[in-house]
Order: C-alpha cells, then sequence, then structure tokens
C-alpha cells in the first residue's frame, strides 16, 4: 500500500498547537504565501504582521491571546487570514479539531456521523453537524464544470425507511403494494471517468427525468445506458444510442451495457445512511448526494489527495447556521 502523506497520528504531532494548525492550511492552500488579498484581489501586496512581542500570540479585542496569524494588503489596507471567505470564516472551533475532521471525512467511505464527531472532539452536537455541513459545501460541483459527456448510465432509487415500520401516525395513508412515500433520487455516472451526479427528485416520471439529465448530460454527444423504464425513452431518443436491460427479466448486462454501476453507487449511498446517520431529511438530503457524490468520483484518490482537493475548494463557500435551520 502507497505510502499516505497525512494520517489522524501525522497530523496530530504535526499540530502542537493552534499557530501550527494556520501554517499547515496556509501550506496546503496557499503554498505558504497568500497569491492575493482576498478582499481586493490586489496580487503580490500582501505580507505577514507578526506579534510584536515576537510570540506566536496575539491580544485579541477582548483583551484574550490567540494564535491566529494574521497577513495584511498594501493595497486595501485591510487584514485578513487564511480562514476569510471560506467554509471556515467565523468560526470558534480550533482550528487543529478542522482538519483532523477533515481528514476523517476525506477518509471515511461510509461518512462520518455529527453524533460521533461531537463525541471524539468535545464539542456539541449542533457545532458538528454544522461543521459537517460546511464541509459539504466545499465538496460541491464548481459552477463552471461541464457537462457529462460519453456513456452515460442513468438510474433512480428510493431513499428512506419502509413505511411498515413507522409508528402508525406517521405513516402514508396510501401506502400499500406499489405505492411509496420514499424520496426518489436519480443518479448519472459517467462510465469512463466515473464521475458522479445525484439529485433527489419529485418524481420518477419521463419529464423529471428527461429535465435532470438535459441540466447534467451533452445530450448531442452521448449516449445513455438504462433499465427498461419507459421515462427514458423520450430522452434516450434525443441521444446518440440509448441501451436497455430489463431487469425483470433477470437480464442486467446486455452487449456490455448495464445498470450496475449506478447500482453499486445506490448500493453505497444506503448503506452509509442506514449505518452511518440513520436518518436523513429530505430537507438536507441534496447535501448528503454532495458528498456521496465527491467521494464516489474521487474514490481512486488517496485519502491524503482527496484532503488537498477538499481544502482547494473552501473558498467562497461560506455556510453560516441560520440558512440550515430556516423553515
Amino acid at each position: 500500500m502507497a505510502k499516505q502523506e497525512f494520517s489522524v497520528v501525522k497530523i496530530a504531532e504535526r499540530l502542537q498547537t493552534e499557530a501550527d494548525a494556520y501554517l499547515m492550511l496556509e501550506e496546503l492552500r496557499w503554498s505558504g504565501q497568500p497569491p492575493a488579498c482576498p478582499k481586493c484581489g490586489e496580487v503580490g501586496k500582501t505580507y505577514y504582521m507578526a506579534p510584536r512581542d515576537g510570540t506566536r500570540s496575539r491580544s485579541t479585542r477582548t483583551g484574550s491571546r490567540s494564535q491566529r496569524r494574521v497577513w495584511k494588503c498594501r493595497g486595501c489596507r485591510r487584514q485578513f487570514s487564511v480562514l476569510t471567505d471560506t467554509i471556515f470564516h467565523g468560526t470558534k472551533i480550533s482550528l487543529r479539531t478542522w482538519l483532523l475532521v477533515i481528514f476523517e471525512v476525506c477518509a471515511s467511505k461510509n461518512s462520518v456521523s455529527a453524533w460521533e464527531i461531537s463525541r471524539k472532539y468535545s464539542i456539541t452536537n449542533e457545532s458538528a453537524w454544522h461543521m459537517l455541513h460546511r464541509i459539504r459545501e466545499a465538496m460541491k460541483r464548481d459552477p463552471l464544470a461541464g457537462l457529462l459527456r460519453g456513456t452515460i448510465v442513468a438510474d433512480e432509487t428510493w431513499v428512506g425507511g419502509k413505511p411498515k415500520n413507522r409508528h402508525a401516525n406517521k405513516r402514508n395513508p396510501a401506502s400499500g403494494p406499489g405505492v411509496t412515500d420514499k424520496q426518489p433520487v436519480m443518479t448519472l455516472v459517467d462510465y469512463e471517468t466515473r464521475t458522479v451526479r445525484s439529485r433527489a427528485v419529485a418524481d420518477v416520471t419521463a419529464s423529471t427525468l428527461s429535465a435532470v439529465i438535459a441540466d447534467e448530460v451533452e445530450i448531442g454527444r452521448s449516449q445513455l445506458w438504462s433499465d427498461g423504464s419507459p421515462a427514458y425513452r423520450t430522452v434516450g431518443g434525443q441521444m446518440n444510442s440509448h441501451h436497455t436491460v430489463d431487469h425483470s427479466a433477470g437480464q442486467y448486462v446486455r452487449n456490455g451495457a448495464g445498470t450496475n454501476l449506478a447500482e453499486g453507487y445506490f448500493s453505497q449511498l444506503k448503506r452509509s445512511i442506514d449505518g452511518t446517520h440513520h436518518h436523513v431529511s429530505r430537507e438536507h438530503l441534496d447535501r448528503y448526494l454532495v458528498q456521496f457524490d465527491w467521494l464516489y468520483s474521487n474514490c481512486r484518490a488517496t485519502d491524503s489527495q482527496r484532503m488537498r482537493l477538499l481544502l482547494s475548494s473552501v473558498e467562497g463557500r461560506r455556510l453560516t447556521y441560520k440558512p440550515l435551520t430556516a423553515r
């Protein structure tokens, strides 16, 4: 097995103080030096403001001591740090804890729950929950990312517990054979690159699934692999080709085409939700799908490479607590 750049032990040994955590994050994000001022965008005009007493800490406005490393721009004269305008912005949790948790998330195939983070790192469950959602925010696909093209595997599944296992007052009155109130999820997998894009959808009708595929796939330069659902016929007819398999007849691969990649993704997704999180609300399901899409799409990378990749995407992804809990 290849030697890892990072591990829990290596990170813990390296981060003896909070100043060490700032230095590590500056190295991972900036290679040690800010490329530009995050306030005004000026390049080459930033400098580090060393504490006047020659120590690694400075006095704050409240009179306490902080090891936060502060930089300043000669252009706009404003101060900033490696946390400014990132998922870390305004955090009260130590940066050492943040880096250890980020590594855990990047190294955990089945994800990690807020309760587990709360218990391990002695923070409140609410803080741990917010922290994990901020990390998921950094996993979101870049808005400038292109559409999928080539061979696209499409399939859908339903997420949620069986209605018969719920309390009587929480069951859907219309429940019965062939009827469910579970949340449908559609997934598209690029066969060549193994890139995944998933989305919680309102239903699995032809119009809904076609709209999702049109949003994510370059229709004129791709072929579609799906099951025999009639919902894919319309959009499949617009693509270069459409290959299907008939699951009802026990057919799972036909001439090399099939939906096994998407089925494998669903297997991992459901194991993680059932075994780690136990329950995910419909309101936040898309955020969890972002995480599992990111982990699957980068499954060939090492834990250390995933950590570096995630930290390269933290800028401009600030997420406060209020939007997550707004009704």
